[in-house]
């Protein structure tokens, strides 16, 4: 595939006091064979990016500019068709049938990107998630620093209570459940009597999604956690990125 082309320059226009060092560069770039269409949804209190989604094309870039002290996700939503008044549907990752999510989290399971910028040259904290499942294949780092994620295509070892199938359910495995998405238990969510680190282990199907894809949460109390951090002012997130890219040195998870 020839080198990815910038084709998105993509600010928060409608902010203010913001002066030009203080934003953190997101480039998001896709090494998929098809679209993807990146949903962006902010913690409270913090703004949307970029109206909250978009479509990136095989073998393109796109560029989001967020304040530095930004906080929310990022997550690929795959199998798409929007009208030209930018409704629609997507076979995972939905946001309410918009192109942009306006702040509207994606419906699980969808492989989920978590930022948490800080000021001030303090690092900022990033991680994948597969706690609610997976979809696509997505790696993130910043400049200089190490790769959080999952480069491994999980769908292919999906078992089939887990499995998510286009056209109905007899189609391809687009997406793979999480064990608290499909069997919605206590045990596997992490809830209730289940709710400390003390009493939810790893299930066997927690440790499915870790074998694969080691540098990602694959339950709620994963130990030690995969978070990352860096100090960079840009980070770059992948979708399906190559599998060498996903060599992590044993320190590079951040301790808390």
């Amino acid at each position: 595939m020839p080198k990815p082309n910038f084709v998105y320059f993509l600010i928060l226009a409608s902010l203010s006091g913001y002066v030009e060092a203080h934003w953190k560069t997101l480039n998001i770039v896709n090494k998929c064979a098809t679209p993807i269409w990146p949903g962006l949804a902010p913690n409270a209190g913090h703004p949307v990016p970029a109206g909250g989604g978009f479509m990136v094309g095989s073998g393109q870039v796109a560029r989001v500019v967020v304040p530095w002290t930004w906080q929310g996700r990022i997550w690929g939503r795959t199998g798409c068709n929007f009208s030209a008044t930018g409704m629609g549907t997507c076979m995972t990752g939905d946001c309410d049938g918009k192109l942009h999510c306006s702040g509207s989290i994606g419906k699980p399971p969808a492989s989920l990107v978590q930022f948490t910028f800080q000021p001030d040259g303090k690092p900022a904290y990033y991680d994948v998630s597969l706690v609610d499942g997976f979809n696509v294949a997505v790696a993130v780092k910043g400049g200089g620093c190490s790769t959080a994620g999952c480069g491994a295509d999980v769908n292919r070892v999906c078992p089939s209570e887990l499995q998510v199938r286009s056209d109905g359910g007899s189609g391809s495995v687009v997406a793979c459940k999480s064990a608290c998405l499909a069997f919605d238990l206590d045990r596997f969510c992490c809830r209730n009597e289940f709710s400390s680190s003390a009493t939810c282990s790893p299930s066997v199907y927690s440790r499915m999604f870790k074998d694969a894809c080691p540098a990602a949460y694959s339950y709620a109390f994963d130990s030690p956690p995969p978070l990352f951090t860096c100090t960079s002012d840009a980070f770059t997130l992948t979708f399906c990125p190559p599998k060498k890219s996903m060599q992590l040195p044993s320190l590079s998870v951040a301790s808390l």
